[in-house]
């Protein structure tokens, strides 16, 4: 893509109209990007960027690889899967937590093998290394709530945002791993190319949060 430009790759959802607002109100809009369209990529030469929308475990990849020189991406992700990229700034949305939940009222027996079921293993592992605890990592895709309710696992691992879900479900927080928010990273060579124009868009955002 064109050297003089600045690429940015936002996650598709909330989270991404979110980050979008910010980018908008400290100068770099894209009017096209408001319109209803099935467009994945949307430009404005006036102010020399490049916004594309993907899904929201990707954006590391695209910024990792240098097809975006920046992008926005829940800290979560991050933990999990160890990128080779800045993290430049905590942007402030998307705010949760990461923690370990169960059966309320339940804890599980500490002399066994606890039964972990998550979809984040790597953030578990770490976890329960620090605590030197035996764990059986259960790796799951959707709801991970019912893992325990059906007896198949002691805790979950999971990103609790209001904790709606766990009380619907007798479920509770055991503890809390650490908190979540969306985080502005960049690609390395950019950030050493392109150094003037990522600072300067990094200061105008961190006075705008």
């Amino acid at each position: 893509m064109t050297d003089g430009w600045i690429n940015i790759a936002l996650p598709k959802g909330r989270l991404g109209e979110k980050a979008y607002d910010i980018f908008e109100s400290i100068g770099y809009g894209c009017p096209e990007i408001r319109e209803s369209s099935r467009k994945l990529i949307f430009e404005n030469a006036e102010n020399g960027v490049r916004y594309f929308w993907v899904k929201p475990s990707d954006v590391a990849v695209y910024v990792e690889r240098g097809a975006a020189d920046v992008g926005v991406v829940g800290k979560d992700i991050l933990e999990e899967k160890g990128f080779d990229i800045y993290e430049l700034l905590d942007l402030g949305i998307g705010k949760c937590r990461m923690a370990v939940a169960g059966i309320k009222g339940s804890r599980p027996d500490p002399e066994l093998t606890l039964r972990v079921a998550t979809k984040f293993p790597n953030i578990a592992r770490r976890y329960y290394r620090q605590k030197s605890r035996e764990i059986d990592i259960i790796k799951l895709h959707g709801s991970i709530e019912i893992a325990p309710i059906l007896g198949m696992s002691d805790v979950i691992v999971d990103i609790v945002e209001t904790g709606t879900t766990l009380r619907e479900n007798d479920l509770e927080v055991f503890e809390e791993i650490f908190p979540i928010s969306a985080r502005l990273i960049a690609n390395r060579v950019s950030y050493k190319f392109k150094n003037g124009p990522l600072r300067a868009m990094c200061e105008k955002i961190a006075e705008r949060i």
